[in-house]
């Protein structure tokens, strides 16, 4: 926009004048608020059932996550067509399409990421193989929404009948801490109180991802529900540690 001095609204010029600068702000206001609703999340376009384009920045990853758990709970597999977004439900299908040589593959959103600064998508190696990704890296790509995998959904799962808190919500637990660590990185994208509970079973030592406390036992059902939409396992627990 212009950063001129714009004219003073003149009042003495009747109702016309008026008009004229109601029916402006308008227009500029329904403007701007067509460009932000252009740009809103895509799950909402996946709930309706729409087709949704964006463009994004893409990168890959492979062998240094080859089978490691994924955010959603599956192992990473590199030759499988999966990719890694920050926001998108697990389960959302998407095409991927390199802009700078129109070669397009479809994949399934099973974990979350990047996490460098300028990235929005990182394709599994397969994925990344297919539009001729792997020698530059990165590049820059547009993502269409194409439906859901349901089946993604998890149940909520309680792990006491007693309802008196407080109470944490469950996503993992791992014998390596880097497991936990990505887990919980990720799951801070949306839920700020995610963190990790070290307990010893039997001698060895376990990494609990867990986001809470929540006081009320109807709190943490609402945040695991929206978890289990998400695509996380979502279990529920009293909290026996402080967090």
């Amino acid at each position: 926009m212009s950063n001129a001095p714009q004219p003073p609204l003149n009042l003495r010029g009747g109702e016309g004048e008026l008009c004229k600068y109601v029916v402006l702000r308008y227009t500029l206001c329904s403007l701007l608020l067509a460009m932000l609703f252009s740009c809103a999340p895509a799950k909402y376009d996946i709930q309706q059932g729409k087709t949704a384009k964006f463009f994004l920045v893409a990168s890959w990853y492979g062998p240094d996550f080859q089978g490691r758990p994924t955010s959603s709970g599956e192992t990473f597999d590199m030759n499988a067509l999966t990719c890694a977004h920050k926001e998108y439900p697990f389960g959302t299908k998407l095409r991927v399409t390199n802009t700078s040589n129109n070669k397009s593959v479809e994949c399934v959103v099973n974990d979350r990421g990047p996490f460098i600064k300028g990235r929005d998508i990182d394709l599994s190696y397969a994925a990344a193989k297919e539009i001729d990704l792997i020698s530059s890296g990165i590049a820059p790509v547009q993502i269409e929404v194409k439906g859901r995998d349901m089946s993604y959904i998890r149940p909520v799962k309680v792990q006491s009948a007693d309802k008196r808190g407080p109470f944490a919500i469950q996503v993992g637990s791992f014998s390596d801490s880097v497991n936990a660590v990505r887990l919980k990185l990720s799951l801070r994208l949306r839920y700020a109180n995610a963190d990790i509970q070290e307990a010893e079973v039997k001698g060895a030592t376990w990494y609990r991802v867990r986001i809470g406390n929540f006081d009320q036992f109807s709190q943490a059902m609402e945040t695991a529900e929206q978890l289990g939409q998400e695509g996380y396992p979502a279990l529920i627990v009293k909290a026996d540690v402080k967090m």
